[in-house]
């Protein structure tokens, strides 16, 4: 008798996920969190990563290979020598297709391995600085077993990127897979999937799931999408709660949440009142009352490292020694588009996330390049005729605060 775990073998061998088309590495890169460079720098190591040194990196249940493409491009381009981004899935028609892509690329800082995550100090044994999980502990027969092997291979100081379903967001899909479960859970995949085609086009339109307008992978008329989200033989959630929960079973904790904003409760709360007695929260408590006023997180993004990890002080946004980066922004654009004494504006899956912004916002912006100091963005506007006031570094601060909430601003630091 075929067992769950060789159907979702069998699973990610016939429907490789996310589509993708090797070819088009060379129109660009796939981008997004976890996994970004400058966001492992940041939320991982507090602003401080030594890329002269060694730094090894593990992409567990690779799939086809966003993040390790991703994060293997970003190590070339900032030049880390001595890097090394190591692919695992079990899926050899996944792995292929990574390969091609890596190919393409003419990528030489990755190694690719075939097996599965809870054998992962066998096949490919640590320590990493960082490990990316995303998307793959939740299809385990045990995402605790899965992630005890993660975590069992990860230096002392270094940190995971996570991804794992959200529950409130992910409304609507979890009927509907199990009626598919109820209906054709026993013929070839061809027929489920042609079966799933046939029970969306007559969803009524007040279903969840017609509702929803934050799942979309049905509507994008790939196979692979399709199956993964509706016939996916092995899947869970996760709220807030249970997560951190899940994460404390592996002597884990929270690092950071992407984006910040969207898991702070005053981007839901108008009421000061409210607001203050949710400030007092502590930090899971916080996380967890804004996914409750939000119920539109449908995927759980984070950094996680060890709770009992060694000590890396963030870097101050105010400092002249620190260096700001703006995450995938370009800063003169950027800055064309703010108004003095406006504000910073947002969509957060429908909630308006609108911060104030200081005077000197438009000049402390123009002027972040990713290599500046905040020592030198200030000698710049001085050199301008500016008067600089004492404010100064506390307008850094503010504008900093503003843009890390969206996750577009970030910190590097020397050392």
């Amino acid at each position: 008798m075929t067992s769950i775990d060789d159907r979702v073998r069998e699973q990610y061998e016939a429907y490789p996920y996310p589509h993708r088309d090797p070819k088009e590495e060379h129109k660009r890169l796939v981008e997004g969190s976890p996994s970004d460079l400058d966001e492992i720098r940041h939320y991982v190591f507090g602003g401080r990563l030594d890329l002269t040194r060694p730094f090894r990196a593990l992409v567990a249940g690779g799939g086809t290979g966003d993040a390790a493409i991703m994060l293997a491009q970003h190590l070339a381009t900032a030049g880390a020598a001595d890097a090394e981004v190591v692919y695992l899935d079990l899926s050899t028609a996944s792995r292929r297709i990574a390969e091609a892509r890596a190919a393409e690329r003419r990528l030489t800082n990755m190694r690719f391995v075939t097996g599965v995550i809870e054998e992962v100090g066998r096949v490919a044994p640590g320590p990493y600085d960082y490990i990316d999980c995303c998307g793959v502990l939740h299809h385990l027969a045990s995402p605790e077993a899965g992630l005890q092997a993660l975590a069992s291979q990860l230096a002392p100081a270094g940190g995971l990127g996570l991804m794992l379903y959200g529950t409130y967001g992910r409304s609507g899909i979890y009927p509907v897979q199990e009626a598919l479960a109820q209906l054709v859970d026993d013929l070839p995949d061809t027929e489920r999937l042609a079966a799933a085609h046939r029970l969306l086009a007559g969803l009524p339109d007040t279903h969840l799931l017609n509702r929803n307008p934050l799942v979309n992978d049905h509507r994008k008329g790939k196979d692979a999408h399709l199956y993964d989200l509706l016939l996916h033989r092995r899947d869970r959630s996760y709220r807030v709660p249970e997560l951190a929960t899940f994460l404390e079973s592996a002597g884990l904790a929270p690092l950071a949440w992407i984006e910040p904003a969207r898991y702070a409760p005053e981007t839901y709360l108008g009421d000061p009142v409210l607001r203050r007695r949710a400030a007092a929260l502590p930090a899971i408590e916080r996380a967890a009352l804004a996914e409750r006023l939000s119920t539109a997180i449908s995927k759980h993004i984070l950094y996680a490292g060890f709770a009992e990890r060694p000590g890396t002080s963030p870097a101050d946004p105010g400092a002249d020694g620190t260096v700001l980066v703006l995450r995938g922004l370009d800063p003169v654009a950027v800055a064309k588009g703010l108004k003095v004494g406006g504000a910073l504006k947002a969509n957060i899956d429908g909630a308006a996330y609108h911060v104030p912004l200081p005077p000197l916002t438009i000049a402390i912006v123009s002027r972040i390049d990713g290599r500046r100091s905040v020592g030198e963005i200030r000698a710049s506007i001085e050199s301008t005729g500016t008067e600089v006031p004492a404010s100064f570094a506390e307008q850094v601060r503010q504008v900093f605060g503003a843009f890390h909430g969206i996750n577009r601003m970030l910190v590097r630091q020397a050392g």
